[in-house]
């Protein structure tokens, strides 16, 4: 996991965190991580943003396997990823949501 730089304030990581989350690769990613990280990350302790962090550094086409449902994550990633899902179904806007 990425440990945050000694002089990164909480603040500062969360903004890094957020940017990261909504300059992916892939635009479906794009949006469904930037709605998680408006909706999760000012909540998240430091050892979870760590594993977000770490997260955010899988390829693109694993995160969209693993969120979609198309595989199933990596054992350490799961509950992330069921959180992630669970968001993005949810979000205003219709992130993920079927007509």
């Amino acid at each position: 996991m990425s440990a945050p730089a000694a002089d990164e304030s909480r603040e500062a990581r969360v903004k890094r965190l957020r940017m990261r989350s909504m300059r992916r690769g892939i635009k479906e990613m794009d949006l469904i991580l930037v709605a998680y990280a408006d909706a999760r990350l000012a909540d998240m302790d430091e050892d979870t943003l760590a594993h977000y962090d770490a997260l955010l550094s899988e390829n693109d086409q694993d995160l969209y396997q693993w969120v979609s449902g198309q595989m199933p994550p990596p054992e350490p990633l799961a509950a992330m990823i069921a959180d992630i899902r669970a968001v993005a179904l949810s979000a205003s806007g219709g992130v993920g949501q079927r007509a």
